[in-house]
C-alpha cells in the first residue's frame, strides 16, 4: 500500500528508517480545518496531531498539509491515529495567506508535477497562469498547462491562445483538451506515471473536477471533508489526495482566488528568464527597464523582440514578491524580538521568586 502512495518514489532521496520503533509511516490525504485523514497500510482513517507537536511548531508552515509524510501512532484498533512527527518535505507548494497578513499558507507537499489548468473560454487569463507558474518553479516542481473547454473556440482562435502563451515566455509542456469530446484527456492519463504526485492548479469552474472524473473513469469523484468520527460530507472546498486505478497520484486543489507571491524570487526569476538573459546586457546594472539610456530590455521591445506586456508582467510581480519579502522578514524580527522579551520577563521573574 505505501508504494502505491509513492513512498518507494519518496525514499529516494531519503534512506534509512523514516520513523523509530512503535511508529508507522502514513501520507496525508486530505486536511480540513485542522483535522486530518491518512493512508499508511490499512485504511484511510482520521488523525490529530499530538499536543507536544502543535507547542513545538513555530508557524503554519511546520504543521502537515495534503502529500506530506508522517509518523504516526495508531489507536482505537487502528480506527484512530496520532501524528507524532513530519517528515522532510521533497518538494512544495505554498503561496502568500490572502488577505492583508503576510505570511505562508501551505497547500501541498511532495508533488513531482502541477497541472495548470486554465479554461480557453472565460477563464483564459495570461497574469494567473504567470503566477502559477512562478510558484511551481519557486519549489522546484515541473509543471504542464492544461488548456481546457476548446470545445468552446475555434481552432484559429485556439491556436493564438497558445501563440499568445508561447510569446509570453511559457515553456512548460502545453496540452489542449475538452472534457466534453474528451480529445486530449487521454494524453494527460499518459503523462500521469505509477507512483508520482501530481496536482491540479486553477480557478474555479475551469474544469477540473470533471478532468478528475474522466481521468478516473468512472465520474464517481467527490471529496469527504473530515468529522471526528471519521464520517464524511460532499465538498468541493479542500484539497484531497486521490490515488488512481493505474497507479499514480492526484491532488485536488480548491479554486483560489488570490496568489500572493512571497518567496519566490527564484521562481520568478526561472520563469521570466528571457527577460534576466537581457537585463545581463543593460548599460547600468540597477537598471529599471524603464527610461534608463542603454536598457537592453527597452531595446528589445521597441525592436518587436519583445512584449511590453510581458515586461510589465515580470516589474508587477518583482515589486509585489520583494514588498512582501520585506514585510515578511521585519514581522519575523518582531516576532523574535518579542519572543526574547517574554523570555528575558519569564527569567527576572523567577529570579525574583527566589
Amino acid at each position: 500500500m505505501l508504494n502505491t502512495l509513492g513512498l518507494s518514489h519518496w525514499l529516494a532521496d531519503t534512506p534509512g528508517e523514516p520513523c523509530g520503533a512503535g511508529f508507522s509511516v502514513a501520507r496525508i490525504t486530505a486536511v480540513d480545518r485542522g483535522r486530518y485523514l491518512i493512508r499508511g497500510e490499512a485504511e484511510e482513517v482520521p488523525a490529530e496531531l499530538t499536543g507536544r507537536f502543535l507547542h513545538l511548531a513555530e508557524s503554519s508552515v511546520e504543521l502537515p498539509c495534503v502529500g506530506d509524510w508522517v509518523c504516526v501512532h495508531y489507536r482505537d484498533a487502528g480506527t484512530q491515529a496520532s501524528i507524532h512527527q513530519l517528515l522532510p518535505r521533497r518538494s512544495f507548494l505554498r503561496r502568500k495567506t490572502a488577505g492583508r497578513d503576510v505570511e505562508y499558507q501551505m497547500m501541498a507537499a511532495n508533488i513531482d508535477v502541477a497541472f495548470i489548468v486554465q479554461s480557453c473560454h472565460f477563464d483564459f487569463n495570461v497574469p494567473r497562469l504567470l503566477r502559477y507558474l512562478v510558484m511551481t518553479r519557486e519549489d522546484h516542481i515541473d509543471s504542464v498547462v492544461l488548456l481546457t473547454k476548446t470545445d468552446l473556440v475555434t481552432p484559429q482562435a485556439l491556436e493564438q491562445l497558445v501563440a499568445q502563451l508561447l510569446a509570453m515566455g511559457v515553456t512548460s509542456p502545453i496540452v489542449c483538451l475538452s472534457n466534453v469530446t474528451g480529445a486530449g484527456v487521454e494524453r494527460v492519463r499518459e503523462l500521469i506515471v505509477p507512483g508520482k504526485t501530481y496536482c491540479l492548479l486553477g480557478s474555479s469552474g475551469v474544469g477540473k473536477t470533471t478532468l478528475i472524473n474522466r481521468l478516473l473513469g468512472d465520474g464517481a469523484y467527490e471529496t469527504r471533508a473530515v468529522s471526528a468520527t471519521g464520517e464524511g460530507r460532499h465538498t468541493t472546498t479542500r484539497r484531497q489526495l486521490m490515488v488512481m486505478e493505474h497507479g499514480g497520484l492526484l491532488i485536488d486543489m480548491p479554486g483560489m482566488r488570490e496568489l500572493g507571491m512571497l518567496g519566490t524570487q527564484e521562481g520568478i526569476a526561472e520563469t521570466f528568464a528571457d527577460i534576466g538573459a537581457m537585463a545581463q546586457r543593460c548599460r547600468y546594472p540597477d537598471c529599471r527597464h524603464e527610461h534608463e539610456p542603454g536598457c537592453a530590455v527597452r531595446a528589445a521591445i521597441d525592436r518587436g523582440g519583445l512584449s511590453d506586456e510581458h515586461l510589465q508582467n515580470y516589474m508587477k510581480l518583482q515589486k509585489e514578491a520583494e514588498f512582501n519579502d520585506l514585510s515578511y522578514i521585519d514581522r519575523r524580527k518582531k516576532d523574535r524580538a518579542f519572543g526574547r522579551f517574554v523570555h528575558s520577563y519569564k527569567k527576572h521573574k523567577n529570579g525574583d521568586g527566589v
